[in-house]
């Protein structure tokens, strides 16, 4: 919303009107984004009924002071850092933090070989100047008479292209022991029948929104994620088999 990207509408799915309504990553990501709100909702309001119970724990306050003053801290001092008093403010907290690392990380990361990996469709360095940027007659006749050769000089050479195409397979792989958000239920939770409980329905929600995106990609009205020459948009779908798939979301950043 700082950007200008959506406003607040209480009459709007999610809370929030997109500015672009065909929008892949916002419509879902704000899908995801609520499935990891009630999972937070549950579990903090479970754990701390009332809201003296945040502000008086002194082992969570110390977490929380160490987010802001060691693992940032070089923004320790900055007038935005919200308050951690009540189970709101918690699950505004946790939320974002789980939502970084997994939903968000995931659609900029594991789609990168599907985008980038083909070179010509992301080049990753310019060898040469076009001859757009100040030709000289010489420079602008070979583009008109050659102009793939011009353009096969500007791209990156076949080894420096064959490096990038590795390194992006590497970032956009799944290992086959990847955890995926929502997949399998930590032990401690399965003794709490009201978090075992709540667990079950981020499984259940999560299995649903795979449905949902899949229902998405076929839709012809959808023209940012169907049609010809468009990659079906999953980088948001929560599970994925190993390898380089473009889609799934584990639940932390692991490089």
């Amino acid at each position: 919303m700082n950007r200008g990207m959506a406003i607040e509408d209480e009459s709007a799915p999610h809370g929030i009107k997109l500015t672009i309504e065909d929008y892949p990553f916002a419509n879902d990501g704000l899908l995801l984004w609520d499935a990891i709100k009630e999972w937070a909702t549950a579990y903090i309001t479970f754990y701390y009924p009332q809201p003296n119970l945040v502000e008086s724990d002194e082992e969570l306050q110390s977490w929380w002071t160490e987010i802001r003053t060691v693992g940032h801290g070089d923004k320790k001092n900055e007038p935005w850092w919200p308050n951690l008093k009540t189970q709101q403010d918690l699950i505004k907290v946790v939320s974002t933090i789980m939502w970084v690392s997994s939903a968000h990380h995931s659609a900029v990361n594991f789609g990168q070989y599907d985008y980038a990996g083909y070179f010509p469709n992301r080049p990753t360095i310019a060898r040469v100047k076009m001859p757009n940027e100040d030709p000289t007659e010489e420079e602008w006749q070979t583009f008109l008479n050659k102009p793939e050769d011009v353009l096969l000089n500007c791209f990156p050479t076949k080894i420096q292209a064959t490096k990038v195409m590795a390194v992006l397979d590497v970032l956009s792989s799944h290992s086959l022991d990847e955890e995926y958000i929502g997949a399998n239920m930590e032990a401690e939770w399965g003794e709490e029948p009201a978090i075992k409980a709540a667990f079950e329905e981020f499984n259940r929600r999560l299995k649903e929104i795979e449905g949902i995106i899949d229902s998405r990609n076929c839709d012809p009205n959808l023209k940012n994620r169907y049609g010809a020459g468009l990659v079906p948009y999953e980088l948001l779908k929560p599970f994925s088999e190993h390898g380089v798939t473009g889609k799934g979301v584990p639940y932390s950043i692991s490089i």
